[in-house]
């Protein structure tokens, strides 16, 4: 009997998941804040990677300013389906969907002018190896927008909680959940050779055993994005 993979997991997953259209998660709403339509995306080669169902590559692509080349991967083939399939259903043609691990990115060298990755550095095995690649792949003068989970505030006590009680913590049931860290993050943007520009948090949450976790939104303060729970960083390669 063949073990499963980790893409075989992956796909499972995905099996489960419906495409969430628009910008609508906190993560998406974080980028949107900062994205720069006239120079982010319009006559700009975008991609994004970690797309999901993609849900924000649809809404990328028919943005006001549209990029005119925009990849959108996933390293699950189920996930990159369901893209295709809404894309196609919605009239959106602007995109290349393909399947890829952004640990490996199989694109050239300074081929994209912008690159998006949403809450997907904390479910591969090496988080710092996909920032490196993110990097790679920028042109000189490129950005990228990076969003990851940051386990500074009640979810790492969460963590610890469940861990000392013998139980795994997964975030909706992904096979892989590393515990990221904001400053971290930064630091691997840092060492990836990119300039950070921008660094913004938001979600503060209350947790309840057994019930969905109360977001507090007044708590949304700059002066606090370094224990939100859904961090951003926007770095810039050197020209």
């Amino acid at each position: 009997m063949s073990l499963e993979t980790a893409s075989d997991r992956y796909d499972r997953w995905h099996s489960g998941q419906e495409v969430r259209p628009g910008a609508s998660d906190p993560w998406h709403r974080l980028i949107v804040r900062y994205l720069d339509p006239t120079a982010d995306l319009a006559a700009r080669r975008v991609l994004e990677i970690g797309c999901g169902q993609g849900g924000f590559s649809c809404w990328l692509a028919a943005a006001s300013s549209p990029p005119p080349n925009l990849v959108a991967i996933d390293y699950s083939q189920v996930a990159v389906d369901k893209g295709r399939t809404y894309a196609a259903a919605a009239g959106i043609a602007n995109i290349t969907w393909k399947t890829g691990d952004i640990q490996a990115i199989a694109e050239s060298e300074a081929s994209f002018d912008t690159a998006i990755s949403c809450e997907t550095i904390e479910h591969v095995p090496d988080p710092p190896r996909a920032v490196r690649e993110l990097g790679r792949v920028l042109k000189p003068g490129g950005r990228l927008f990076l969003t990851s989970p940051n386990y500074l505030g009640p979810y790492a006590f969460y963590r610890a909680f469940l861990r000392l009680t013998g139980r795994r913590f997964a975030e909706v049931g992904q096979p892989i959940n590393q515990f990221t860290l904001l400053p971290r993050t930064l630091r691997w943007v840092r060492a990836a050779g990119l300039k950070p520009e921008i660094v913004d948090g938001v979600g503060h949450y209350l947790l309840f055993p057994g019930r969905e976790p109360r977001r507090l939104n007044w708590l949304d303060h700059h002066l606090l994005k370094w224990v939100a729970v859904h961090g951003l960083i926007i770095a810039r390669k050197p020209a």
